[in-house]
């Protein structure tokens, strides 16, 4: 007989600051986002700790009496997880784990776990791998405490490498090694886009769980894994669509999430060359989520880093189904209507109305809108494709 048994989630506290770069609101977003990631790790997370300052203090973050606070609850709820909203120090991450005496993390050391758990392909895994010893290098004098107290005196001095050296050492080597490799990737991938001809290619590009997978099963009806949960997409993903008489190239790319490691976007490099060789872009946005400007904000911070931020781009407002607003009693005369209080009519008349970039509603999992939203990619390929083929006369016989 098989036992079952329950699969325990990992306790952790979550701990934030507030700055003069980071308010309360802003920090309570961030922390609500480091939760979900928790979730996603496998992880639950049982309290938030957040303090004010004018900056992170260098040697442990937070005040030491903040601090002595989260030692004391995490003794008292036998917790084995302090995560961080910032990334740590290699000083700071020693520091802290010495006076906590648990498992440090933070938000980039939690992606990474994230990634590492979803890559499938040998492309992501080496991506994954190259940025988590980018990460590890620097840090690596926490992993040998024990050696803190060998003997020093006389004839106790050997010859040769230290065991942290040599350990560095073998980070190099795997670091130097995995650049090679993502090289020879990079190589089989620009062959394969290549080989792919003069097809028209759309990248979905959009904050991480915005509903890209979903959508691409909708239009191309295939079986990407989708899932509510950050980051279930890490491999990118090509499938030929064909919309009334034009074939053109579907790509669902990874999801974008403020406060992205740097490690990640170069080790990704590869990935993201999907995004750069595309015609058109579709900047997914779940309209649903209440910070969807600043998730598009920071998207296109990435596709700026990345020389992609002036292609033709169509807006796909997502998640209408999900789409809740506040709102005003007829005889209240006193209440100011924020964004708050806005309708997905009043969001259609403001900048979204933008002459410039074209906009669409819709629910990719309920298929709202769903015709309109193929129409306008239809129309956005066909200009591409004009371009691209100016003789091809069967573009005019719309069957």
């Amino acid at each position: 007989m098989i036992e079952t048994r329950e699969a325990i989630s990992e306790k952790a506290v979550l701990i934030g600051i507030i700055t003069q770069h980071q308010d309360e609101k802003q920090s309570e977003e961030y922390l609500d986002e480091l939760e979900f990631l928790t979730l996603t790790a496998g992880g639950v997370a049982v309290k938030r700790f957040v303090q004010k300052l004018d900056k992170p203090n260098p040697k442990t973050f937070l005040g030491t009496g903040k601090l002595e606070d989260v030692k004391a609850y995490i003794d008292l709820n036998d917790i084995g997880t302090a995560i961080f909203d910032d990334e740590l120090s290699p000083a700071q991450l020693r520091n802290i784990e010495r006076f906590l005496d648990c498992k440090i993390l933070d938000r980039t050391n939690l992606i990474l776990d994230i990634f590492a758990s979803r890559a499938q392909t040998s492309s992501a895994k080496a991506q994954v791998e190259l940025a988590q010893y980018q990460y590890l290098l620097p840090r690596l004098t926490r992993m040998w405490t024990h050696l803190d107290k060998q003997k020093g005196g006389i004839g106790m001095r050997g010859p040769g490498e230290t065991e942290i050296e040599t350990d560095r050492r073998i980070i190099r080597d795997k670091i130097s090694l995995l650049k090679k490799k993502l090289e020879t990737i990079d190589k089989q991938m620009s062959i394969q886009r290549k080989n792919r001809g003069k097809m028209v290619r759309v990248a979905l590009v959009g904050y991480t769980n915005v509903g890209k997978s979903t959508l691409m099963n909708v239009i191309s009806k295939s079986e990407v894994f989708a899932e509510n949960k950050l980051f279930a997409t890490l491999d990118t993903t090509v499938r030929k669509v064909v919309i009334k008489n034009i074939p053109f190239l579907m790509t669902d790319t990874v999801g974008f999430i403020r406060k992205l490691p740097t490690q990640l976007v170069e080790s990704f490099k590869s990935t993201l060359d999907e995004v750069r060789e595309a015609d058109l872009l579709l900047h997914v946005v779940d309209i649903s989520h209440p910070n969807f400007e600043d998730h598009i904000a920071s998207v296109n911070k990435i596709l700026d880093e990345i020389d992609s931020k002036d292609k033709p781009t169509v807006m796909v407002f997502n998640k209408i189904d999900a789409y809740t607003h506040e709102t005003i009693e007829e005889d209240d005369l006193t209440t100011e209507k924020t964004k708050e209080y806005y309708t997905l009519e009043d969001w259609k008349r403001t900048w979204m109305n933008d002459l410039e970039t074209e906009s669409i509603f819709i629910s990719a999992l309920n298929k709202d809108n769903l015709e309109d939203f193929k129409e306008k990619v239809y129309e956005e390929v066909k200009k591409i494709h004009i371009q691209r083929f100016p003789y091809n006369d069967f573009l005019y016989q719309e069957y």
